[in-house]
């Protein structure tokens, strides 16, 4: 399984921006899909996820401005990003699990996802 993103880049606090992670190799119907991100000096955080059923989960710190997304038809997971703030600034990474829709927590920050794209940047300005 190969995961890439892309879509990273600057934009100014309060705009909005959109990444994208393409998957391909060998997928599943069955999955569950996430976003997790690293600040500079900090540790990975979750981010969302969804999985086949549908179902996503959101950190607080971006529940209401953030909505992450799967077309299955491209094969592509989405993270469209709203109301950016600095603290948004981070790299992003895609990570996956085939085989069923369990999620893990987020709070574990991907523990348990097994497949990792190499991230994008987001860098959000004043």
């Amino acid at each position: 399984v190969q995961l890439v993103e892309s879509g990273g880049g600057s934009v100014q606090a309060g705009g909005s921006l959109r990444v994208s992670c393409a998957a391909s190799g060998y997928t599943h119907s069955s999955y569950c899909m996430g976003w997790f991100r690293q600040a500079p000096g900090k540790e990975r955080e979750g981010v969302a996820t969804i999985n086949s059923d549908g179902t996503t989960t959101y950190a607080d710190s971006v529940k209401g401005r953030f909505t992450i997304s799967k077309d299955n038809a491209k094969n592509t997971l989405y993270l469209q990003m709203n109301r950016v703030k600095e603290e948004d600034t981070a790299k992003y990474y895609c990570a996956a699990r085939y085989g069923g829709g369990w999620c893990p927590p987020l709070h574990t920050a991907g523990y348990g996802m097994v497949h990792w794209g190499k991230g994008t940047l987001v860098t959000i300005s004043s």
